[in-house]
């Protein structure tokens, strides 16, 4: 058997410490099936007494992460320090720049660093890979990479972020509101003290520009995914698509289009006849559409001590084996920088909530909105209640543009005939 690939393990929070666990437990299995023993030499966090679950004292301990970039027993360098920059960042590159390969679960330095550091990686001569960084124990990027090599993607889009999913799950299960829900995941550990990254949808936008490049092979783009979270949806909203068939996702989608690549991140009202729309609670989901390969779902869990660490051992392993193959599945010379396709020409369908005084006149002014604008309305909902009270009135549309929606939308708030800014989702029947 060769000599063991040595690791330095740079984060020691679930992650860092469930991959310890991993490569501790499998070691066996990990060294019959890459060759060699994977080997854990050194390790790096700010607190050392604090109990994490494994055993750390055989390992060389570093405050300074940055440390494990300049050891001469360490192959790998493993950051599950996380943030697109600060000692994350620093300890990337400088661990690229001392010729030792790379392995991170951070979505948010792949997501806006990711191009120039697959660049810096291919001239060093090492790999950087970062399977767990999407979708948790999912294999999503070894599968748009490698197994779907044959393919040309025309679309992938999944529910990325398993917060996000497990609120809107709860919601439609128990009827309670946005808040309520997103407080009781707190108290369960689900969803961080600060959940912006989260709810408000740069979690899975991270995701998605990073599944995007690996799809199209186009260079990273994280700046040009529109984004949209989950706050507005209410419990109403919930009730509604239920109604009319549909269940709401936080859903990240890339597409080629005939203007470009489209990115974006929003609630969507998915039918609930798609395997997608029972995707639930803290999973993800991926599916990706290739022109040989047809239609392909990927489902499991996106987070977490078990699967990610899965994830990142998976990456240990291709090193320990020599399988190499660049960053996004083609050389980074070759990455594309694609024209980015303008949400305004997007075409869909729409469901839009409003907020009306129940008074002779209202549907006119809505009605009159939508002929302006060209936008056909395919059916509508509402709920009675006595003349001159607020009243929740849903209604879909036919496909239309983009930006022929938010102008009729607009036209309809400035009308006076609404008494808030109307509520509106996107349907994606795929």
């Amino acid at each position: 058997m060769s000599n063991p690939l040595k690791v330095g393990i740079a984060g020691l929070g679930t992650v860092g410490a469930g991959t310890v666990r991993v490569l501790e437990t499998q070691a066996a299995l990990l060294a019959a099936r890459s060759g060699r023993e994977i080997k854990v030499t050194a390790v790096a966090a700010r607190e050392r007494g604090k109990d994490r679950g494994v055993k750390l004292d055989s390992y060389a301990w570093h405050e300074d992460a940055r440390a494990l970039a300049g050891l001469a027993d360490v192959d790998v360098v493993v950051e599950l320090i996380g943030g697109a920059d600060g000692i994350a960042k620093d300890l990337v590159e400088a661990a690229i720049a001392n010729g030792k390969h790379v392995v991170t679960a951070n979505k948010a330095l792949i997501a806006r660093h990711g191009t120039d550091l697959a660049r810096k990686a291919e001239k060093a001569g090492v790999t950087l890979a970062f399977e767990a960084s999407v979708a948790g124990g999912i294999p999503i990027v070894k599968a748009l990479r490698e197994g779907l090599a044959a393919n040309r993607v025309s679309r992938i889009y999944g529910i990325l972020n398993g917060t996000c999913n497990y609120i809107l799950t709860n919601m439609r299960e128990t009827g309670k509101s946005f808040a309520e829900v997103l407080a009781e995941a707190q108290k369960l550990g689900y969803a961080e003290a600060d959940p912006v990254f989260d709810v408000d949808g740069i979690d899975a936008a991270h995701k998605l520009a990073i599944l995007a490049s690996l799809a199209f092979g186009c260079e990273v783009d994280f700046k040009s995914v529109h984004t949209e979270g989950i706050r507005d949806i209410s419990a109403e909203d919930i009730q509604f698509a239920d109604q009319l068939g549909y269940r709401i996702k936080l859903l990240g989608i890339a597409r080629r289009t005939e203007h470009g690549i489209e990115q974006r991140v929003h609630p969507c009202m998915v039918p609930e006849k798609l395997p997608i729309a029972h995707i639930d609670g803290v999973f993800n989901a991926v599916v990706a559409d290739g022109d040989f390969v047809e239609t392909t779902l990927y489902e499991g869990r996106g987070a977490g001590a078990g699967p990610t660490a899965s994830a990142v051992v998976a990456d240990l392993v291709d090193i320990a084996r020599g399988h190499r193959i660049p960053a996004f599945g083609v050389p980074s010379s070759a990455l594309t920088k694609l024209p980015v396709s303008p949400l305004s020409q997007h075409r869909g369908a729409y469901y839009v909530r409003f907020t009306v005084l129940d008074r002779p006149g209202v549907f006119a002014e809505i009605a009159a909105a939508l002929r302006d604008h060209s936008v056909s309305m395919e059916s509508i909902l509402q709920h009675s209640r006595a003349p001159g009270e607020k009243v929740p009135v849903v209604l879909t549309t036919h496909e239309t543009e983009e930006g022929a929606m938010q102008a009729t939308l607009q036209a309809i708030l400035k009308s006076g005939a609404v008494t808030e800014p109307p509520t509106m989702i996107r349907i994606e029947a795929f």
